[in-house]
């Protein structure tokens, strides 16, 4: 079977917020099902009746050796890792199943709308199959108007995260492999024709001048509309016969960025029907080893950021738990994000943006994928276009990535140099970027020298020195050259310490080391004179497989300068005060 076949993404709905809905979030029965015997046969053939029939005995002698309504239950949205003990270490195929009435409207239309669901999931309604999805971290919808019943329907997914080598991401990572319907599920209604898609962006290079489309669902010429109230802007556009309309228009704009987070209420209308959503305005480019925001040079006080609660760990499910991690960061005085290492909720993007810290944000392209299998880029792809499709609009990001720490080969070049172009005909108003960790020294200097450099216009560049390699004190002295002129972003650095350990700077594991770690790096960073800015690895601990230490780490990549508790180490009060000095 192939692992991807492009299902249904070309009709991600857009902006799902602030559109006629019905949460189907809350209590979802499922069943435990290792060997999928809901879903194939004794032979391994797929069955007709299948779990997702969802069938009850209607006589005594009936043999039906399943009921979703007298097994376990679980929260959605969120992970079952750590919400069922015996599920913590889970690889495999679950089954959920939500039933629910809908009071169906004459001329209306509803999709069934998912946040995300790791990882392969297969999706029913009513008996009926809507159609599958392969990746952990995107969103995706299934039209279901002529499906739903007034009363009790079944909406059953076969949810299997079980790690595959040519997946993206791989079968190695440094992650916990959360699986579930990890964010919301919605049933969204729509006119019979509606604004389905949009792209409302300060065109390339300009200050004042908006450039994009707007989308319906179905081909229509007709009149569309934007409308800035604030601005006095209204603006009004012909669609072509497949429904698309290309948007230009000027204005006076107070432009968005980390000191001053302005947001316009911006409303589409269609056939009387207004979408409204937030969106800011600014610019970013590179020049040289700069990267300029609103065409002025700005050093990127980051920190790197796993999707993972804070005070406990699972997956973030709700905006409060977004806002805590986003304020932790602010606390830390960052106006920049790198979520890693994958697309992280739109609630986690709105927050950022909010708060006015710009973002880079990625794909799970991460350490050794099989890199010449064409259905390993096209799931890459794939992921890469829904990324960039739900959050286009998000103003605050700048930083599309391609990938984290992947070995140098012929191969991986073609694979990500072709996702880098990928970008660009999707997006040509934001920069590209990947995190490298490959490279080579020469008299005395590392030296930036992956061929990828080539082909994104921002380098990510991951070390850990005094961590994976070499002395602390050694790291001050660390000298660096580039083969690009091009900025570069010290996207990882750090090391591991266990929160209320105490002791010398010479023992890991103490919050001593750790903070003596960032001393000596911050020394050699600040002469690096074409660094244009950094993401310290990490804000917070959080759960990996690989962390088998158990007085230490206990399942937790301690690199965290926050604990799983919320408690901050030493070290984040020296990034802390390194940040307030840096302009």
């Amino acid at each position: 079977m192939a692992l991807y076949s492009g299902f249904a993404q070309s009709s991600l709905i857009q902006n799902i917020d602030n559109r006629t809905t019905v949460s189907l979030d809350g209590t979802w029965q499922i069943i435990i099902d290792p060997l999928e015997n809901g879903y194939y046969n004794h032979r391994y053939q797929p069955k007709d009746n299948g779990f997702f029939m969802n069938e009850k005995m209607q006589t005594p002698s009936d043999l039906i050796e399943y009921n979703f309504d007298e097994g376990y239950e679980l929260q959605v949205p969120g992970d079952w890792n750590t919400q069922m003990e015996k599920l913590y270490y889970y690889e495999g195929t679950v089954w959920y199943k939500r039933s629910f009435d809908y009071d169906k409207k004459d001329g209306k239309r509803v999709f069934v709308h998912f946040g995300a669901v790791n990882y392969d999931a297969k999706v029913y309604l009513n008996g009926k199959k809507l159609g599958d999805h392969i990746g952990g971290y995107t969103s995706f919808n299934f039209e279901v108007t002529d499906l739903l019943k007034a009363k009790d329907n079944f909406l059953v997914l076969k949810v299997d995260n079980t790690r595959k080598r040519e997946a993206i991401p791989t079968v190695n990572t440094d992650w916990w492999n959360y699986g579930g319907i990890t964010r919301s599920v919605t049933l969204v209604e729509t006119e019979l024709n509606f604004i389905r898609d949009y792209f409302i962006q300060l065109k390339k290079g300009s200050k004042a001048n908006v450039e994009g489309w707007i989308q319906l669902d179905r081909p229509l010429e007709t009149n569309v509309s934007i409308e800035i109230p604030e601005l006095n802007i209204s603006k009004n556009y012909r669609t072509d016969a497949n429904g698309r309309a290309l948007v230009s228009f000027n204005g006076a704009f107070d432009l968005w960025s980390p000191q001053n987070p302005k947001l316009y209420k911006l409303e589409l209308v269609f056939a009387g029907n207004s979408l409204e959503d937030q969106i800011g305005f600014r610019t970013v480019e590179t020049r040289g080893h700069k990267i300029l925001l609103n065409g002025s040079p700005l050093f990127l006080k980051g920190i790197s950021v796993h999707e993972e609660a804070p005070f406990s760990a699972g997956r973030v499910t709700t905006m409060e738990e977004c806002e805590v991690l986003v304020s932790w960061a602010k606390e830390m005085g960052c106006n920049f994000i790198r979520l890693a290492h994958y697309p992280h909720s739109e609630q986690m993007v709105k927050a950022a943006e909010a708060a006015g810290l710009l973002v880079w944000s990625e794909i799970p392209v991460y350490w050794t994928v099989p890199f010449d299998n064409p259905e390993t880029y096209a799931n890459a792809e794939n992921q890469l276009t829904d990324m960039i499709s739900r959050d286009k609009n998000r103003t605050n990001i700048i930083l599309w990535s391609v990938a984290n720490e992947t070995p140098i080969s012929d191969a991986r070049i073609a694979f990500l140099s072709n996702l880098s172009k990928k970008v660009k005909s999707l997006d040509n108003t934001r920069l590209t970027t990947a995190a490298l960790d490959t490279q080579s020294s020469a008299d005395g200097y590392n030296m930036i020298d992956d061929p990828l450099g080539e082909h994104i216009d921002v380098i990510g560049i991951n070390q850990y020195c005094g961590w994976y390699f070499d002395k602390l004190s050694n790291c001050a002295k660390g000298k660096w050259k580039t083969s690009y002129d091009k900025p570069v972003i010290i996207s990882e650095f750090g090391g591991g310490a266990l929160q209320g350990y105490h002791g010398s700077e010479d023992e890991r594991w103490t919050e001593e080391y750790q903070d003596a770690l960032y001393k000596y790096n911050l020394q050699m960073l600040d002469n690096i004179e074409f660094m244009a800015g950094m993401t310290p690895w990490i804000l917070k601990d959080f759960l990996s497989p690989r962390r088998n230490l158990k007085r230490i780490q206990n399942d937790f990549n301690r690199k965290g300068l926050i604990s799983e508790e919320g408690i901050r180490k030493k070290a984040f009060y020296r990034m802390q005060d390194y940040y307030k000095g840096k302009n």
